[in-house]
Protein backbone atom coordinates (compact mmCIF):
# COMPACT_ATOMS: atom_id res chain seq x y z
CA UNK A 1 0.00 0.00 0.00
CA UNK A 2 1.64 3.61 -1.07
CA UNK A 3 1.77 6.05 1.53
CA UNK A 4 -0.57 9.14 0.80
CA UNK A 5 -1.85 11.80 2.49
CA UNK A 6 -4.97 11.38 4.58
CA UNK A 7 -8.45 12.93 3.02
CA UNK A 8 -8.67 15.14 6.50
CA UNK A 9 -7.53 15.43 9.75
CA UNK A 10 -8.64 11.95 11.38
CA UNK A 11 -10.95 12.25 14.57
CA UNK A 12 -11.97 9.41 16.84
CA UNK A 13 -15.44 9.21 17.19
CA UNK A 14 -16.63 6.73 20.60
CA UNK A 15 -14.28 4.07 19.67
CA UNK A 16 -10.91 3.68 17.77
CA UNK A 17 -12.72 0.60 16.02
CA UNK A 18 -15.56 3.01 14.86
CA UNK A 19 -12.80 5.20 13.42
CA UNK A 20 -10.40 3.06 11.97
CA UNK A 21 -13.21 1.48 10.42
CA UNK A 22 -14.84 4.81 8.70
CA UNK A 23 -11.24 5.44 7.19
CA UNK A 24 -10.94 2.30 5.51
CA UNK A 25 -13.98 2.75 3.74
CA UNK A 26 -12.88 6.33 2.85
CA UNK A 27 -9.80 4.64 1.63
CA UNK A 28 -11.42 1.91 -0.30
CA UNK A 29 -14.22 4.49 -2.04
CA UNK A 30 -11.68 6.56 -3.07
CA UNK A 31 -9.76 4.16 -4.21
CA UNK A 32 -6.24 4.69 -1.80
CA UNK A 33 -6.64 0.89 -1.37
CA UNK A 34 -7.68 -0.87 -5.03
CA UNK A 35 -9.45 -3.51 -5.51
CA UNK A 36 -6.75 -6.64 -4.88
CA UNK A 37 -4.30 -4.68 -3.13
CA UNK A 38 -3.15 -5.89 0.30
CA UNK A 39 -3.92 -4.13 3.77
CA UNK A 40 -0.99 -3.87 5.44
CA UNK A 41 -2.18 -3.18 9.01
CA UNK A 42 1.11 -2.14 10.64
CA UNK A 43 1.35 0.97 8.02
CA UNK A 44 -2.42 1.48 9.23
CA UNK A 45 -1.79 1.46 12.50
CA UNK A 46 1.08 4.33 12.28
CA UNK A 47 -0.63 6.20 9.68
CA UNK A 48 -3.98 6.44 12.53
CA UNK A 49 -1.59 5.88 15.87
CA UNK A 50 -3.63 3.30 17.13
CA UNK A 51 -3.10 -0.15 18.16
CA UNK A 52 -3.44 -2.77 15.93
CA UNK A 53 -6.19 -4.49 18.30
CA UNK A 54 -8.89 -2.11 16.54
CA UNK A 55 -7.86 -2.94 13.09
CA UNK A 56 -8.06 -6.29 13.30
CA UNK A 57 -11.54 -5.98 14.47
CA UNK A 58 -12.29 -3.43 11.70
CA UNK A 59 -10.83 -5.51 9.20
CA UNK A 60 -12.98 -8.69 9.99
CA UNK A 61 -16.19 -6.21 9.76
CA UNK A 62 -15.06 -4.91 6.24
CA UNK A 63 -14.72 -8.95 5.49
CA UNK A 64 -18.02 -9.78 6.96
CA UNK A 65 -19.56 -7.29 4.81
CA UNK A 66 -17.17 -8.16 1.64
CA UNK A 67 -15.62 -5.32 1.20
CA UNK A 68 -12.29 -7.20 2.14
CA UNK A 69 -11.21 -10.66 1.29
CA UNK A 70 -9.15 -12.63 3.96
CA UNK A 71 -6.52 -15.47 2.95
CA UNK A 72 -4.68 -17.37 5.42
CA UNK A 73 -0.99 -16.78 5.30
CA UNK A 74 -1.76 -13.77 2.46
CA UNK A 75 -3.93 -11.49 5.17
CA UNK A 76 -6.83 -8.91 3.64
CA UNK A 77 -7.15 -7.82 0.32
CA UNK A 78 -10.09 -5.41 -0.94
CA UNK A 79 -12.42 -7.73 -2.64
CA UNK A 80 -11.97 -7.18 -6.48
CA UNK A 81 -14.93 -8.15 -8.87
CA UNK A 82 -15.11 -8.97 -12.33
CA UNK A 83 -17.84 -7.13 -14.09
CA UNK A 84 -20.13 -9.95 -14.20
CA UNK A 85 -20.41 -10.15 -10.29
CA UNK A 86 -20.55 -6.49 -10.36
CA UNK A 87 -23.75 -6.98 -12.91
CA UNK A 88 -24.92 -10.03 -10.43
CA UNK A 89 -24.80 -7.40 -7.03
CA UNK A 90 -26.32 -4.71 -9.12
CA UNK A 91 -29.17 -7.14 -10.13
CA UNK A 92 -29.96 -7.68 -6.52
CA UNK A 93 -30.38 -4.37 -5.56
CA UNK A 94 -32.90 -4.17 -8.31
CA UNK A 95 -34.92 -6.71 -7.46
CA UNK A 96 -34.96 -5.43 -3.87
CA UNK A 97 -34.78 -2.03 -4.29
CA UNK A 98 -38.16 -1.90 -6.50
CA UNK A 99 -39.71 -3.58 -3.40
CA UNK A 100 -38.79 -0.87 -1.61
CA UNK A 101 -39.52 1.80 -3.72
CA UNK A 102 -43.13 0.68 -3.95
CA UNK A 103 -43.18 0.84 -0.23
CA UNK A 104 -41.59 4.56 -0.41
CA UNK A 105 -44.11 5.84 -3.08
CA UNK A 106 -47.01 5.54 -0.87
CA UNK A 107 -45.16 7.15 2.00
CA UNK A 108 -43.42 10.05 0.24
CA UNK A 109 -43.93 13.29 2.63
CA UNK A 110 -42.97 17.05 2.02
CA UNK A 111 -40.02 15.84 4.34
CA UNK A 112 -38.92 13.22 2.46
CA UNK A 113 -38.86 15.59 -0.90
CA UNK A 114 -36.84 18.55 0.92
CA UNK A 115 -34.07 16.15 1.73
CA UNK A 116 -33.65 14.72 -1.82
CA UNK A 117 -33.76 18.07 -3.24
CA UNK A 118 -31.02 19.61 -0.59
CA UNK A 119 -28.72 16.42 -1.21
CA UNK A 120 -29.59 17.03 -5.27
CA UNK A 121 -28.01 20.51 -4.36
CA UNK A 122 -25.52 19.34 -2.48
CA UNK A 123 -23.63 17.20 -5.12
CA UNK A 124 -24.03 19.67 -7.69
CA UNK A 125 -21.94 22.31 -5.40
CA UNK A 126 -19.55 19.32 -4.59
CA UNK A 127 -19.24 18.47 -8.63
CA UNK A 128 -17.81 21.65 -9.05
CA UNK A 129 -15.24 21.47 -6.87
CA UNK A 130 -14.70 17.95 -7.77
CA UNK A 131 -14.45 16.50 -4.08
CA UNK A 132 -15.41 12.72 -5.87
CA UNK A 133 -15.12 11.18 -2.18
CA UNK A 134 -17.73 13.24 -0.98
CA UNK A 135 -19.78 13.30 -4.07
CA UNK A 136 -19.72 9.87 -3.60
CA UNK A 137 -20.76 9.65 -0.34
CA UNK A 138 -23.71 12.04 -0.82
CA UNK A 139 -24.90 10.06 -3.53
CA UNK A 140 -25.30 7.18 -1.24
CA UNK A 141 -27.30 9.39 1.07
CA UNK A 142 -29.13 10.37 -1.82
CA UNK A 143 -30.35 6.83 -2.37
CA UNK A 144 -30.25 5.48 1.73
CA UNK A 145 -33.08 8.26 2.10
CA UNK A 146 -35.06 7.32 -0.56
CA UNK A 147 -35.06 3.67 0.44
CA UNK A 148 -35.07 4.14 4.61
CA UNK A 149 -39.04 5.52 3.89
CA UNK A 150 -40.12 2.07 2.88
CA UNK A 151 -39.97 0.87 6.51
CA UNK A 152 -38.17 -2.70 5.86
CA UNK A 153 -35.02 -2.89 7.45
CA UNK A 154 -34.13 -6.33 6.45
CA UNK A 155 -34.16 -5.60 2.55
CA UNK A 156 -32.34 -2.27 4.28
CA UNK A 157 -29.55 -4.49 5.82
CA UNK A 158 -28.86 -6.34 2.59
CA UNK A 159 -29.08 -3.48 0.54
CA UNK A 160 -26.56 -1.25 2.16
CA UNK A 161 -24.24 -4.50 2.07
CA UNK A 162 -24.53 -4.78 -1.47
CA UNK A 163 -23.96 -0.94 -1.57
CA UNK A 164 -20.81 -0.91 0.36
CA UNK A 165 -18.91 -3.58 -1.81
CA UNK A 166 -19.20 -2.02 -5.25
CA UNK A 167 -18.62 1.38 -3.71
CA UNK A 168 -14.63 1.60 -4.85
CA UNK A 169 -16.22 0.89 -8.19
CA UNK A 170 -19.09 3.25 -8.21
CA UNK A 171 -16.80 6.04 -7.34
CA UNK A 172 -14.84 5.29 -10.77
CA UNK A 173 -17.28 6.68 -13.14
CA UNK A 174 -17.70 9.82 -11.30
CA UNK A 175 -14.62 10.98 -12.26
CA UNK A 176 -16.41 12.16 -15.35
CA UNK A 177 -18.11 15.60 -15.06
CA UNK A 178 -20.56 14.00 -17.68
CA UNK A 179 -21.52 11.20 -15.71
CA UNK A 180 -21.72 13.31 -12.82
CA UNK A 181 -24.12 15.55 -14.61
CA UNK A 182 -25.73 12.79 -16.13
CA UNK A 183 -26.32 11.28 -12.83
CA UNK A 184 -27.89 14.35 -11.21
CA UNK A 185 -30.44 14.38 -14.69
CA UNK A 186 -31.33 10.69 -13.25
CA UNK A 187 -31.91 12.15 -9.71
CA UNK A 188 -34.05 14.50 -10.65
CA UNK A 189 -36.54 12.43 -12.77
CA UNK A 190 -36.28 10.15 -9.91
CA UNK A 191 -37.66 13.26 -7.30
CA UNK A 192 -40.42 14.65 -10.18
CA UNK A 193 -41.54 10.46 -9.55
CA UNK A 194 -41.70 10.85 -5.85
CA UNK A 195 -43.44 14.04 -6.06
CA UNK A 196 -46.28 12.36 -8.15
CA UNK A 197 -45.76 9.58 -6.04
CA UNK A 198 -46.47 7.22 -8.94
CA UNK A 199 -44.90 3.69 -7.81
CA UNK A 200 -44.10 2.61 -11.23
CA UNK A 201 -42.52 5.19 -12.48
CA UNK A 202 -40.32 5.66 -9.45
CA UNK A 203 -39.24 2.13 -10.22
CA UNK A 204 -39.02 2.63 -14.16
CA UNK A 205 -36.73 5.63 -13.00
CA UNK A 206 -34.13 4.16 -11.04
CA UNK A 207 -34.17 1.08 -13.17
CA UNK A 208 -32.35 3.00 -15.57
CA UNK A 209 -30.33 4.90 -13.55
CA UNK A 210 -29.02 1.87 -12.14
CA UNK A 211 -28.77 0.22 -15.73
CA UNK A 212 -26.37 3.38 -16.85
CA UNK A 213 -24.69 3.05 -13.87
CA UNK A 214 -23.79 -0.61 -15.02
CA UNK A 215 -23.01 0.76 -18.63
CA UNK A 216 -20.36 3.73 -17.24
CA UNK A 217 -18.57 1.02 -14.97
CA UNK A 218 -18.41 -1.77 -17.43
CA UNK A 219 -16.58 1.25 -19.80
CA UNK A 220 -14.47 2.35 -17.56
CA UNK A 221 -13.21 -1.31 -16.06
CA UNK A 222 -12.73 -1.65 -19.74
CA UNK A 223 -10.35 0.94 -19.96
CA UNK A 224 -8.00 -0.81 -17.11
CA UNK A 225 -10.31 0.93 -14.17
CA UNK A 226 -9.96 -2.18 -12.20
Amino acid sequence: MEPAEPQGAFKKPQTAQHAVLAEIRGMIMSRELKPGERLRPGEISERLEVSRLPIREALKVLEAEGQLTYQPHHGYRVTKFSMSELSEIYRMRQLLESEMLRSTASQVDESLIERLEDLIQEMDEISESENLLRFTEVNREFHMALLEYAGMPQFMRVVKTLWQVSDSYRSLFFNKPASRRRVQEEHRRIVEACKAREAEALVSAMNEHRSNAIVDMAVVIGDGGS
